[in-house]
Formats: structure tokens, sequence, C-alpha cells
């Protein structure tokens, strides 16, 4: 009797201790694995962590349909450009982008708590919505010249119209032609947006995205300091993010000198 129980004892040990043995071992593996994600990572510790919240929402929450990686004759830097339709947008270049991208974003979200600290560890750039913008402009020069990324929405603000683009400002432009990198036209199609910032991040989705060959910049070079070589290639651009869209008889709009990105002058544009 004694001996069947002290039987069954030592079974229940070795039993407990080879479950012990296999979590442990599961434990150091998963560990492993983290740290060899976070030393081959492009990003800083918190940039990790967010690509992967990243990565999640949009595989399995917006089922976004995009390439694996960015064209070829990228990859030493890039002024990335696309149509903008929601607050999210940027989540999904950054997944094919593969490294930081650096995005221009209106300054006064900077000041919002939450969204402050978001947009700074993900290194964007703060600039303001009217006129030209010089240290914000510079700032993005610099990124293009180090070989970084960095992303541009010419419309200026989200599109809520039933116009496929809005009218654009050829930033982007100007700062390829300083920068010498190239531009990627991108079509986003099919993003959440419930007129907040935050909404799409509970909104289920089917987004599809495109890019285009990159735009070389070079045969602009000697025409820095033309505003008709910035609109130029801002219209060139366009048509190739509508090119992109299925949209080849569409003819971009560029907005006046004085346009201002709020409500009231987005209609009075689209109006005209």
């Amino acid at each position: 009797m004694d001996r069947g129980r002290n039987g069954a004892v030592e079974s229940l040990m070795t039993s407990t201790s080879f479950a012990v043995a296999f979590v442990a071992l599961a434990s150091l593996a998963l560990v492993v694995w983290v740290v060899w994600l976070f030393r081959r990572s492009p990003y800083t510790p918190v940039q990790t962590v967010l690509f992967y919240i990243d990565v999640l929402l949009v595989r399995l929450l917006w089922r976004a349909d995009m390439p694996h990686k960015l064209p070829p004759g990228c990859e030493r830097g890039a002024i990335i450009v696309a149509n903008h339709r929601s607050s999210i947008d940027p989540f999904f270049i950054q997944i094919v982008a593969g490294r930081p991208v650096h995005w221009m974003v209106a300054a006064e979200y900077f000041a919002m708590p939450l969204a402050g600290w978001f947009l700074r560890q993900t290194e964007a750039i703060p600039t303001r919505r009217g006129g030209v913008d010089t240290a914000s402009t510079k700032a993005a020069i610099r990124f293009a010249q180090q070989g970084e990324f960095v992303g541009m929405f010419p419309e200026g603000r989200i599109n809520t119209t039933s116009e496929f683009l809005l009218p654009v400002r050829p930033g982007a432009a100007i700062v390829a032609i300083r920068s010498g990198a190239p531009m990627v036209p991108c079509y986003i199609e099919g993003s959440p947006y419930d007129g907040t910032a935050h909404g799409p991040l509970f909104m289920r989705a089917r987004v599809r995205m495109r890019f285009g060959a990159p735009i070389d910049v070079t045969p602009y070079a000697h025409r820095v300091n033309d505003r008709e070589a910035a609109k130029e290639l801002t219209v060139r651009v366009m048509k190739e993010i509508a090119r992109l869209a299925n949209r080849d008889d569409y003819e971009p709009r560029l907005a006046g000198k004085q346009w201002m990105p709020d409500a009231e002058g987005q209609a009075q544009e689209v109006e005209a």
C-alpha cells in the first residue's frame, strides 16, 4: 500500500518537475526571442513596441492588402507621398517602410498629452498648417539627405469630401528637389474614419495600398528655387497616385498661395 502511494507521489513529483522545466524553458525561449527582436529592430525600444502593436492592428483589425516592402530605388531615403483619408494612414506606410518614417504633422497635435508623446516617440516633424514653415521644411530636408524616409500628405488635411483628392500644396516636391531624395507615390484605399483621430483604432476595415515606382528628382536639381519646377513635380506625383487608383483621367489641382486647410477653405477649394 505504502509502496503504491510512494510510487504515485514520485510520479506526481516527476510530472510537476517536468512541467516546471518546460515552462522555464518556454519562458527563456520567449525572452531570448524578444531580446532578438529588439536587437535587430531598426527602431528604439519604445518604437519597437509601437511597431508590433501597429502590425497587429494593420493585419488583424484593418486587414490591409499591401506590399511587403517599398519599391526598389528608395533604399537611401525617399519622400513618401500619399492621399489622406484617415488619421491612421501613416500606420500602413510604416509597416511597409520597415524603418522610421518622419511624418510632417500639424504642430497643434504636439500640444496634446497622449498624441504629443506618440508623435515625439515616432520622430514626427511639427509643422504649421498654413504658409511655408521653414523650420519643418529644413528638418524634412535634413532627414531625407541623411537617407531616411519622410512622409507627407500634400492635401494638408484629411479629405472628408466626395472628391478624389483635395487641392494640393507643393511642399513635398520642394523637400524632394532640395534633398535630392526620390518621391514615392502611394495610394491608400479603405482607411476607416469617423471624424476623430482615435476612432479608427476601434473600427474594422479592409484597406488596400499600392506604391508607384520612385520618381527621380535629379532632372530638377538645377531648379532648386524654381516654383514652377515644384508645381510641375507635384502634379506629376499626384497623377501617379491617381493612376494607382485607376483614375488616369484625374487632373490634380494646386491650392492657392494663401490656402488654409480648414473646413471652410476646403469647401471653397472643392467648389472652385
